[in-house]
């Protein structure tokens, strides 16, 4: 039952992130950054896309994703339609990771150390989906703010 919530969560706020980009009226204003806020749109999407290809795809999808964390943030200018067919493309692996856990398996301890102490699976996957959700709400009020 939570590994189908997981994935109705992840696809549903994927799919909000693709529609955020979607709406900025213009696409340069993706990238702004202004005042006190340090990332830009575009910047936190590729966060994200690379954040749940490494903790999802890489490692519970065994799909031999490679982060660059620092690019994530220094990047500038990725065309919208790129950015939405990563998406779209982050959307399949999450799916399709995620398909292959078993309930069993979300207790078992994750297998890299994302924060000071081991987590279970389960934990990681949850925080994964707060965290989507936290920097989807930066980019509607950057969407909102500068566009």
């Amino acid at each position: 039952m939570i590994i189908e919530t997981l994935k109705k969560l992840f696809s549903r706020d994927l799919a909000k992130l693709k529609k955020e980009i979607e709406l900025y009226q213009n696409e340069k204003a993706i990238w702004n950054i202004e005042k006190e806020i340090a990332n830009s749109a575009g910047n936190l999407c590729l966060h994200l896309i690379g954040n749940l290809n490494t903790y999802i795809g890489a490692e519970i999808g065994k799909t031999n994703y490679i982060r660059n964390r620092p690019l994530e943030f220094s990047t500038k200018n990725i065309p919208r339609d790129e950015l939405i067919g990563m998406i779209e493309n982050t959307i399949f692996v999450v799916e399709e990771s995620l398909g292959k856990l078993t309930v069993e398996e979300l207790e078992n301890e994750y297998p890299l150390l994302v924060f000071e102490k081991k987590t279970s699976i389960e934990y990681l996957l949850v925080h994964l989906a707060t965290h989507l959700t936290y920097h989807l709400g930066q980019i509607n009020y950057h969407r909102r703010l500068l566009d």
